[in-house]
């Protein structure tokens, strides 16, 4: 009874997943959705919802199912089985977890600095980083229960600050400014959005990630997931309304990575300004702690499976796996060394590809997990033309981060095969690992 009552229950499960949602990009996005998608901004953030419940059905169900904190990754290692292809995606999974934390890191101090009026040196954004990327490990080191109430606060919070955007800038709101635009080409800019920002939708997948330290994880795993999107997609539509229709789209352009700051100002002056800043700071950090809470996890529960080196498995200080310290480490790493606007695009299309082989995974285990076929069928076809049109879009726009997620790819295929080359370890079949 005692290990059950330090478990996360519903709602802190749903703020994990939430805090991942709402974090960095919803206060730095909308200038970039503006130049995408135009008037048609909030029909972007529906369309998105819609496709990320596509694939949180065969979250939902196989999370049910199979509890794990290896999550998505578990999935498709009993549905294919130890392979290259598996193995490869752990890396790449947890990586993807690094760097968001250490974007999540930049962000945090991007907006610290200019609201304490400390100048942008490379010294004190490295100090912020540094403190606020420690401050968190700490945070996880008590535990999840603590992790899962400091996560359910932060979000109460987030949530509040946005509210507020919402009620007080809903009745300045222009309705020409809103109104979705229908024709070929203003459809064609709302795929290229819905593609780029179906990615805001990303951090459901956390739920499964903490479902061995869950209670009642066969219901609440589904409960958590469906709750997190429904209120993502609430908040993210009324916010890009008040956005589109208080700032005109070049202003919202102009302004860009501070646009949802510069949309407050209409109807709440320079207080706007705090408020959104405020509330960039609280959405950072609940995204920084659900992410390093979800990595850590990960982390362990792979090297548990074999998946990844055994020193991310090990007991080392304060009781903690090695891998919460290692994911921290290298987050860090990245932070102070390098720009992450590329990566951010890889990692992107990384959790996009995984999405894939849940939905494949999810078919290939339907008599044993349950499900509807026709569902999971349309969801893989609609998530493939979602992840083309991300590649179409980056080929476009991007072309470096084009080629680097295919570089990415391969390279993490060659370090799986170096990985089990060194350490002898074999391929196996799903019989094989069931055995």
């Amino acid at each position: 009874m005692r290990a059950d009552n330090r478990k996360i229950g519903l709602l802190q499960a749903t703020s994990i997943a939430v805090g991942t949602m709402i974090g960095a990009s919803i206060f730095s996005i909308f200038g970039l959705g503006a130049t995408i998608a135009g008037h048609n901004l909030p029909l972007v953030f529906v369309a998105s919802g819609i496709v990320a419940l596509l694939v949180a059905y065969s979250y939902a169900i196989m999370g049910a199912k199979i509890i794990s904190n290896a999550g998505p990754m578990e999935f498709i290692l009993q549905a294919f089985g130890d392979s290259l292809m598996t193995g490869a995606l752990s890396f790449l999974f947890w990586m993807s977890y690094v760097v968001s934390i250490s974007l999540f890191a930049k962000g945090f101090a991007g907006y610290l600095l200019p609201l304490l009026g400390v100048a942008d040196t490379a010294v004190a954004k490295g100090g912020v980083e540094t403190l606020v990327v420690l401050a968190f490990m700490a945070l996880n080191l008590a535990g999840s229960e603590r992790v899962g109430k400091a996560e359910f606060i932060i979000v109460l919070i987030k949530l509040a600050i946005l509210g507020v955007f919402v009620v007080l800038g809903l009745s300045s709101v222009n309705p020409d400014w809103v109104k979705p635009q229908l024709d070929s080409a203003h459809l064609q800019q709302t795929l290229n959005g819905t593609a780029v920002f179906f990615l805001a939708y990303m951090g459901f997948g956390l739920v499964t990630n903490s479902s061995e330290h869950m209670k009642d994880p066969q219901r609440n795993v589904p409960r958590a997931i469906y709750l997190s999107i429904f209120v993502v997609s609430v908040v993210y539509v009324l916010v890009s309304v008040v956005a589109v229709g208080n700032l005109s789209i070049p202003d919202m352009v102009k302004a860009e990575d501070f646009a949802l700051a510069e949309a407050a100002k209409p109807f709440l002056g320079h207080w706007g300004y705090i408020l959104v800043s405020v509330g960039a700071l609280f959405s950072i950090a609940s995204a920084l702690n659900a992410t390093l809470y979800g990595g850590a996890n990960i982390a362990y529960a792979l090297a548990r499976d074999g998946e990844l080196p055994r020193v991310f498995e090990r007991k080392s200080w304060f009781r903690a796996p090695e891998g919460l310290y290692i994911t921290v480490a290298l987050s860090l790493l990245f932070t102070l060394l390098l720009n992450l606007n590329g990566i951010a695009s890889v990692t992107s299309a990384v959790v996009m590809l995984i999405y894939l082989f849940v939905l494949a995974s999810h078919y290939r285990m339907l008599k044993k997990v349950g499900g509807q076929k026709h569902i999971i069928v349309l969801s893989f076809i609609v998530v493939a033309g979602v992840f083309i049109a991300l590649l179409h879009y980056l080929w476009q726009t991007n072309i470096a981060s084009f080629w680097a997620i295919w570089i990415t790819f391969g390279g993490s295929l060659l370090l799986e095969m170096v990985y089990r080359f060194s350490t002898g370890r074999e391929l196996q079949t799903v019989e094989q690992r069931d055995a």
